[in-house]
């Protein structure tokens, strides 16, 4: 039986590390309580160390990312057919500016085949029709 992966947007990892925000309950009980792989598109982890730097200061950006380097969630790749894929969902949504890190974070769900994506951005995720299913789950 092949375990259970959702992809983690910039919101999640961003809402994990501060306390103070609004997700940030939601977002922790939703990691704790999955039990299968936690996956971060390698487009995600600029964006999100550039906030918890900007936001929080060096330590939370080094903190996330020496969770990555113990596994506790697994970083992905993006391909060139991802690229690919990615510039076309940006086109695709042009007028709702869905962004580079969110497209990008479709094309990997899609060629992974994961429809459960823990985000903070409602508005684009529930927008974008994936090619793989006829929409996504999200978390928390």
């Amino acid at each position: 039986m092949r375990k259970a992966a959702t992809l983690v947007d910039t919101g999640i990892v961003y809402a994990l590390a501060d306390k103070g925000d609004a997700w940030h309950r939601r977002a922790a009980e939703s990691v704790v309580g999955f039990r299968g792989r936690l996956i971060v598109p390698i487009s995600v982890i600029p964006e999100a160390c550039y906030l918890l730097n900007s936001c929080l200061g060096p330590y939370a950006e080094t903190a996330f990312l020496d969770a990555l380097i113990k596994r506790e969630m697994s970083v992905e790749q993006i391909t060139g057919p991802d690229m690919a894929r990615t510039v076309a969902i940006l086109k695709r949504y042009e007028d709702a500016n869905i962004g580079f890190v969110d497209a990008s974070l479709v094309a990997v769900a899609e060629r992974l085949g994961i429809n459960t994506i823990m985000t903070t951005d409602r508005r684009h995720f529930s927008l974008i029709k994936p090619a793989h299913c006829s929409a996504f789950t999200l978390l928390p």
